[in-house]
């Protein structure tokens, strides 16, 4: 009887353990999402409205963009895209109406997250308004605290 008793409580122990573990782990998971957001926000708003300065500083070092009718570029030739796209909009020859994502899924693995969805863009240069869509995946790594950008690609919806 006594065998059971210490048996029982260890099981006890080791379902508590476990219990409060996945709690700590779901409550990380939920703030790591949030924060997520936030930086998601953030780099989009930064994206339209054309603020290299924020989106350089929310891209890591090795960062890779493609484009559905492109090859891969690395940070430098992104940023340097990002600075003729900042004068276009500063200038006034382009004018970004509406940036925005919906459909997003969110799967976070540990500093990792893989982020979906569909861009809408709204833009108007030379008079002509061209809306596009586009089913889109990001790879975000949390640096130190920061979540950054590490990879995105994206096809175009017809």
């Amino acid at each position: 009887m006594r065998f059971f008793k210490i048996l029982l409580t260890v099981v006890v122990a080791i379902y508590l353990t476990n219990c409060t573990d996945k709690q700590t782990t779901n409550k990380e998971s939920e703030i790591a999402k949030e924060n997520l957001l936030i930086a998601i926000a953030k780099f989009n708003k930064a994206f339209q409205e054309g603020n290299v300065v924020v989106l350089e500083s929310m891209i890591t070092e090795n960062y890779l963009h493609t484009n559905g009718n492109s090859k891969s570029i690395n940070k430098k030739d992104w940023i340097n895209y990002l600075r003729n796209r900042e004068r276009e909009i500063k200038t006034g020859n382009l004018e970004v109406i509406m940036h925005k994502i919906d459909e997003m899924e969110i799967e976070i693995y540990g500093d990792m997250a893989i982020v979906t969805g569909k861009i809408t863009v709204s833009s108007k240069k030379k008079e002509e308004i061209q809306k596009n869509e586009y089913r889109i995946t990001n790879v975000w790594i949390n640096e130190t605290g920061d979540w950054k950008r590490a990879g995105f690609h994206d096809g175009k919806i017809n």
